[in-house]
């Protein structure tokens, strides 16, 4: 098969599956709880300057490193379970050349990822939105600068699909690549970021935050380079690791 027909064949498997639909749902989900952060934080006496400067919103309603979480359990959840299934059998008998099936699965991986971020940026900027007005608050976030958030969103779910991709393949069992991801994004990052304080600036929750124009630790350029290491590093290996072990 050419690798434009795998791409299409992968696309129309993740599509056709109950897993992107509910990570969608988890998203809309995500974005009332927001709203609702947003209400209610900002009714208690103690929370006056809550999201009373253009600062303090653009912090509530930057999405990009939930982004790069749920979409890293998106990719890992749709490579591992492929391996723990067997249903990766038949595509590799089909197109016994590996990567190419690798590199078609990680391709819309990225776009699912890139999706699920931008939606997530801009649900949540919605929320605050509609939220903002409840509490005798302002929308300070410039059109710009909603655009900067989501397109930030974005370049982080497609950095973490990639991340979750490799995890899945390297791991190949289901919970075991969802604990990965949790270790690399949610438990790792911040506890060397807290014995080694010169780390934390290049951790992805730091470098998504300087797209996101919440951080100046960095230039937007580098922060970019970076996080894209944090992404394909992860699924690079993955591709190593399924070219030398047997897929069952």
């Amino acid at each position: 098969m050419t690798l434009l027909r795998l791409v299409r064949s992968e696309a129309r498997k993740l599509a056709t599956t109950r897993l992107v639909w509910g990570f969608l749902g988890t998203l809309v989900v995500f974005s009332v709880i927001v709203a609702v952060a947003v209400v209610l934080g900002s009714a208690t006496d103690d929370a006056s300057a809550f999201v009373s400067t253009v600062e303090d919103q653009r912090s509530v309603l930057a999405f990009g490193a939930n982004a790069m979480t749920f979409a890293a359990l998106l990719g890992a959840t749709a490579v591992a379970r492929e391996y723990a299934h067997g249903t990766v059998v038949p595509t590799y008998l089909l197109s016994p050349t590996r990567h190419q099936v690798q590199l078609a699965q990680l391709t819309v991986l990225l776009v699912a990822g890139g999706g699920l971020g931008a939606v997530g940026g801009g649900l949540t900027v919605a929320a605050g939105a509609v939220a903002l007005p409840l509490v005798d608050e302002q929308l300070l976030v410039a059109t710009a600068d909603m655009a900067r958030l989501v397109g930030s969103a974005g370049l982080a779910g497609a950095a973490g699909a990639a991340l979750g991709a490799g995890a899945g393949a390297i791991v190949r069992n289901t919970g075991g690549a969802i604990t990965a991801v949790v270790l690399l994004l949610l438990i790792g990052p911040p506890l060397v970021g807290q014995l080694l304080v010169e780390v934390a600036p290049w951790t992805p929750s730091s470098l998504i935050g300087v797209l996101a124009g919440v951080s100046d630790v960095h230039a937007a350029g580098t922060a970019l380079a970076v996080l894209a290491v944090w992404g394909l590093a992860p699924a690079g290996l993955g591709v190593a690791a399924v070219q030398r072990r047997d897929v069952v």
